[in-house]
């Protein structure tokens, strides 16, 4: 599978208009078979990759979703991540804030959960929150009770885009490796995939009110995604902008970049020494000798 990373990828400093970045491209598989059979080679190259990550325990890996609602992190975090050995990945999903995280600054309850060394972790929307839905309902900046007038200033996302570059950068240095997805859905197939879920009855639980009453603030979520984006994509850090109006293309897409993150570490079995080797073979005559 032959996919040009690159043209999903935001370039530092680059002014996002997410006009202009499509949320639907052509297949890039020719049938479900092949699709299936695409993604199942992703998923092994995973599942090596990530045991030499856990064996070599140098680098975290950090995998970042974000996306308008319906579409398709969940899918797209199991389907690519099921052949991960669980105990070697973590999965995190942020909803709004407990009593106890507002007593906390913004980026405390996510940094709680980051990856040790040699494990992957997962957030199912993140500490990007905090200029996403936060910047679109302001109330819920009100109830962070901030000191003095940080709340009013007009420059405050300016300085949480600061927090969280700044965040990142530190994360990278010592060891962890973050890259962030952009499922981008176009209005017209949330529509769509909205009505598939009010119209299946398995699917019912997969809908709330609350998902129409968010559907009216569209646009300002595009602003709010279109600058989180400028700001915070960096070389350390990237936003890949996923096409997900085919879900199975952007499944393809993310597994991609994921086994492609992984194999750019160059990861190995840590090597033994002399002595090491001299003391498996001991305890090999050792077990040898009790079968006699």
């Amino acid at each position: 599978m032959n996919i040009k990373l690159r043209k999903f990828r935001v370039r530092p400093g680059a002014r996002v208009d997410l006009d202009e970045w499509p949320t639907s491209i052509d297949p890039l598989y020719e049938s479900k078979e092949q699709y299936a059979a695409l993604l199942e080679a992703d998923t092994a190259d995973l599942q090596h990759q990530q045991n030499l990550l856990y064996a070599e325990d140098r680098y975290a890996l950090l995998f970042i979703f974000q996306a308008m609602d319906a579409a398709g992190k969940d899918g797209a975090i199991k389907h690519v991540m099921s052949g991960v050995n669980p105990q070697g990945c973590q999965v995190f999903s942020f909803k709004h804030p407990s009593a106890e995280e507002l007593d906390h600054d913004f980026l405390w309850r996510t940094t709680r959960a980051l990856p040790e060394r040699g494990r992957i972790g997962i957030f199912n929307r993140s500490y990007y929150e905090e200029v996403l839905i936060v910047r679109v309902h302001p109330e819920i900046l009100a109830a962070e009770r901030l000191p003095g007038d940080r709340a009013d200033t007009h420059d405050i996302w300016r300085k949480r885009f600061e927090s969280i570059n700044d965040l990142e950068k530190h994360l990278h240095r010592n060891g962890t490796r973050i890259v962030k997805f952009f499922l981008h859905l176009s209005k017209d197939e949330q529509r769509e995939r909205f009505l598939k879920r009010i119209d299946d009855p398995d699917k019912n639980w997969k809908f709330s009110a609350a998902d129409i009453a968010e559907r009216e603030f569209w646009s300002d979520y595009k602003h709010a995604y279109e600058a989180c984006l400028s700001e915070t994509s960096t070389s350390h850090a990237p936003w890949y902008v996923v096409p997900a109006d085919d879900k199975e293309n952007a499944r393809l897409i993310v597994s991609r970049i994921i086994v492609s993150t992984l194999e750019d570490l160059e990861l190995s079995y840590p090597t033994i020494s002399a002595k090491q080797k001299r003391e498996l073979q001991s305890c090999r005559r050792r077990l040898v000798k009790e079968q006699v």
